[in-house]
């Protein structure tokens, strides 16, 4: 959470740092600012309340001048949203922005008890800290690691000084940092998304490392100040990617392009003819693979869905082996114990998510081996866990995760089929996975293509709506509950997802005709089953729109039928059209649905 981006280099750093920001507003909108350096050794600041569209009215009245500076977009922890608390925060000659949470800035505040503080975050503390240190001719390095030995909690900082101009120092633990190196220019981040059109050379610093950057050469060093051997890396993906290509908005946009990125998931790792499946980077032999016996699976909000909608195809694709799908935020402070020959699947989309790191770690100590389904290269969690692979999915600007979602299903997926193949699965259920996953992106296409229209008109029809719920049985479950998430996330409706048998155990006491249901009924053995669910509801009023795959009579407000050929994964179908209902409803609200309220895309804090 948090966006954070510095430049020193040879151009106006006001424009690279509001690109910056622009670019990382997803990651929050609570405030922003930027400082600047001019060359008259002289720092400016400003920042505003809102979104980056505020700021950039507050430059036009005061622009920046300098060649160097730092930048930051919030998403408040500590302390409301106020011009006070927005970054960069400035103590006498220290200015910072910080990304995390400095969990003891009380015992910090105590100890610097003459500071007088303008605002109540925590970040501002850490900066007086650093000014505490400043002191006597003391290099900013210094200062900065001195103050960072002192602080329990979690960081990403860049932070500059008038006395030295042409340096920003940055450290990390915890929130991520990639210094980007060009021609004469380094540009600092808290996402590679930010460097795209500016260098394809970065570095990507570790926890507990911090870097000088100056124009032309970057250093990194440990809390020691010993030097760190941090060699730089490329950078994926080009900038073309982050922009919204004729649609409206981002989301819309990454739901469409769903048939695109899959192909990437998918790209040499399904052979549809003779029914394989595999993933490169599991780093696990076919002995290792042979012996496991528990799969667990670890992530958060739309990961965690992903996760638990892959567990159902593993537990009936692969022979003798559990699968356990756990909420990170959880399962970190949990006394867990996780049996012989088990291996961790660690999900997340940014890579840097704060509990789902947590766990990996966690899981780690135990001596579990652990796999990353990931889509930020270079990320955290891809570094630290013992294989795994990328979706390739491509950056998501819009805070709701869509095709993400979909391409962490897929890899799961194939990851099962790669498990069964080695462990004596099914091979015709391995051969109609493998055709399924080939077909998918097309089936995708055609989906979307077909039922945008009506799914336009669905969403004006029940935009009106407070309540909804999600209901679907067996892999129609999953899919429910990330519908849900979807909806309320964006267009701010109360939305809850069940699975349909638990539907009279409590929650049918709310509905009502002001309740609208939304049903996932697969055409399998469940399908009757399904059916006595939608009946309960429409009997006591409630409103119901119903996906399906089936040609069956449906009685129900509204059924949208989807004709295709694939039966093992039609969920991930009515997955993408859940979607595009979601993003429908909140456009037809009125919502932002690119910056949903209170909510950031990297949960880097706990």
């Amino acid at each position: 959470m948090c966006g954070i981006v510095g430049y020193v280099g040879n151009q106006p750093a006001e424009g690279v740092l509001l690109n910056g920001l622009k670019r990382l507003e997803y990651r929050g909108y609570d405030s922003s600012g930027i400082a600047t350096l001019d060359d008259k050794e002289q720092p400016h600041l400003v920042r505003a309340v809102g979104k980056i569209a505020e700021l950039e009215k507050a430059l036009i009245k005061t622009p920046l001048t300098g060649n160097m500076g730092i930048g930051h977009t919030r998403w408040a922890t500590h302390g409301g949203v106020t011009v006070e608390n927005a970054h960069p925060h400035h103590v006498e000659n220290v200015f910072l922005v910080h990304n995390g949470i400095i969990e003891n800035f009380k015992d910090i505040k105590a100890f610097l008890k003459k500071q007088k503080f303008n605002s109540d975050t925590d970040s501002e503390v850490l900066a007086a800290l650093i000014n505490h240190y400043y002191k006597n001719g003391t290099k900013l390095e210094d200062a900065v690691a001195k103050a960072l030995k002192k602080v329990r909690g979690t960081y990403g900082i860049a932070v500059f000084s008038p006395l030295e101009p042409g340096k920003i120092v940055t450290a990390r633990l915890g929130s991520p940092l990639v210094i980007g190196l060009g021609n004469g220019e380094t540009i600092i981040a808290s996402d590679a998304s930010a460097l795209l059109g500016y260098t394809r050379k970065a570095i990507y610093l570790n926890d507990g490392e911090m870097a000088v950057c100056t124009a032309d050469k970057v250093n990194v060093f440990d809390l020691s100040l010993k030097v760190v051997d941090n060699s730089p890396e490329e950078i994926e993906g080009d900038a073309s990617q982050i922009q919204k290509g004729g649609y409206d908005h981002f989301l819309l946009k990454e739901i469409m392009e769903q048939p695109t990125t899959l192909l990437n998931t998918l790209s040499g790792r399904v052979d549809a003819k003779k029914g394989t499946l595999r993933l490169g980077g599991p780093n696990l032999t076919p002995s290792e693979i042979n012996k496991i016996e528990h799969v667990v699976i670890v992530g958060c909000g739309t990961a965690y869905y992903a996760g638990l909608l892959a567990s159902y195809y593993m537990e009936q694709l692969v022979p003798n082996l559990t699968t356990e799908v756990v909420v990170a935020s959880e399962y970190r402070y949990r006394s867990f114990h996780l049996p012989k020959n088990s291996v961790a699947l660690v999900v997340s989309q940014s890579g840097e998510t704060a509990d789902t790191l947590a766990c990996l770690r966690e899981i780690k100590k135990r001596g579990v081996k652990t796999f990353g389904i990931v889509n930020v290269v270079g990320s955290t969690i891809a570094r630290e866990v013992d294989g795994g692979t990328y979706i390739y999915a491509g950056p998501e600007m819009s805070v709701a995760s869509t095709k993400a979602f979909t391409a962490q299903a897929v890899a799961m997926l194939i990851f099962a089929g790669m498990l069964a193949g080695h462990r004596g699965g099914d091979p015709a259920k391995l051969h109609q996975l493998a055709e399924e996953l080939v077909a998918l992106p097309d089936e995708i296409a055609k989906v979307l293509k077909k039922h945008q229209g009506q799914i336009e008109k669905l969403a004006k029809k029940y935009a009106k709506y407070e309540d909804a719920f999600f209901l679907g049985r067996d892999t129609a479950y999953p899919i429910a509950l990330e519908g849900a998430l979807k909806l309320k996330e964006i267009s701010y409706i109360h939305a809850e997802g069940y699975a349909s048998g638990e539907l009279k155990h409590g929650p049918i006491a709310l509905v009502d005709e002001t309740f609208f249901e939304v049903f996932s009924i697969l055409d399998n053995w469940l399908f009757e089953k399904s059916i006595g669910g939608l009946q309960e509801v429409r009997a006591r009023g409630g409103r119901a729109i119903v996906f399906t795959d089936s040609k069956r009579e449906i009685e129900a407000d509204d059924v949208v039928r989807i004709d295709t050929d694939i039966k093992m994964i039609t969920p991930l179908l009515i997955n993408v059209l859940q979607q595009l209902f979601a993003y429908y409803v909140a456009v037809k609200r009125g919502n932002d649905v690119d910056q949903p309220r209170n909510l950031a895309k990297s949960v880097t804090v706990e």
